[in-house]
């Protein structure tokens, strides 16, 4: 997968959440830093504790040191091919599932319209 910059996280507030925060609609936009191949996206959270005496707080990213979390691999139905500079545009939507409130329903809107590669398409996923 290309190394890409993103321009997108969606902070939540446990303390003050209500019932229906935990659904929620994220845009994103990966910037290409290389040419390469597309095999899938990647989502993960990081997490800050700063309610309590000491701040404390852990990421789950790829770039971090590992925790027992891991991040969640949403592999695309085409590989796309994608050169430097390129930009993916799209929109990650997130909810409990309604039968099982304890999987979650992903969405992933994505576009491309790259030199090499025309795509835009609509992925659903379930995490249990």
């Amino acid at each position: 997968m290309p190394s890409t910059k993103t321009t997108r996280s969606n902070t939540m507030d446990i303390s003050k959440m209500v019932l229906g925060d935990a659904s929620f609609t994220a845009p994103f936009k990966l910037i290409a830093e290389r040419d390469d191949y597309i095999h899938a996206f990647v989502a993960y959270f990081d997490v800050s504790f700063t309610k309590c005496h000491k701040l404390m707080g852990f990421s789950t990213g790829p770039r971090s040191r590992a925790t027992h979390w891991k991040q969640t691999v949403l592999y695309l139905e085409d590989v796309l091919t994608i050169c430097e500079g390129e930009t993916i545009i799209g929109s990650m939507a997130v909810a409990p599932n309604k039968k099982n409130p304890r999987d979650v329903d992903i969405m992933v809107k994505y576009s491309l319209s790259g030199r090499r590669c025309v795509v835009s398409r609509v992925q659903f996923y379930k995490m249990r």
